[in-house]
């Protein structure tokens, strides 16, 4: 099955941060439950089998693409979160209930969340680690007392220090 709408994601997706990619792994199992619970609703046996198969296809390729080496701790947590959900996932494949799929929603939304939290943080870390100062023309962090700064309400930019 194919939606017009995946090449639309699939395109957004080439052009994001590795955050941002991980951030659309799960907006599309999230899609994945939505569409499997109204699949239920419908009585809709392929779809919703359909649908719950992609999803544990996602949460495969988020576990294959966990590096225990740079991620440490937060990786091992998410591999065990994964083979939480995994069995989860097959438990409301097996035995469908609205109550299910709404409780993989409530589980994979926060966590989703999350990443896209740590998504919008990374521009100000990559900044702060990529030199000590750099010239902007907004305000985009700790202004420097006494520099640029000051020129800022004319427009003249500011100077940042992460």
């Amino acid at each position: 099955m194919s939606y017009p709408i995946n090449a639309y994601h699939q395109a957004s997706a080439c052009g994001a941060t590795p955050v941002g990619q991980v951030v659309a792994l799960y907006d599309t199992i999230l899609r994945d439950f939505h569409r499997a619970g109204a699949a239920l609703a419908a009585k809709d046996v392929e779809v919703r089998v359909f649908e719950m198969n992609h999803a544990l296809l996602v949460l495969a390729e988020l576990e294959n693409v966990l590096d225990f080496e740079k991620g440490g701790e937060a990786a091992k947590h998410l591999k065990s979160f994964y083979e939480v959900s995994r069995a989860l996932m097959l438990e409301v494949s097996v035995s469908p209930a609205q109550t299910g799929f709404q409780r993989l929603i409530d589980i994979f939304t926060p966590v989703r969340q999350a990443w896209a939290q740590v998504e919008r943080q990374l521009p100000v870390v990559a900044a702060r680690q990529a030199a000590p100062a750099i010239r902007v023309p907004m305000l985009v962090g700790v202004l420097v007392p006494g520099g640029e700064a000051d020129n800022a309400e004319k427009g003249q930019g500011m100077t940042w220090k992460g």
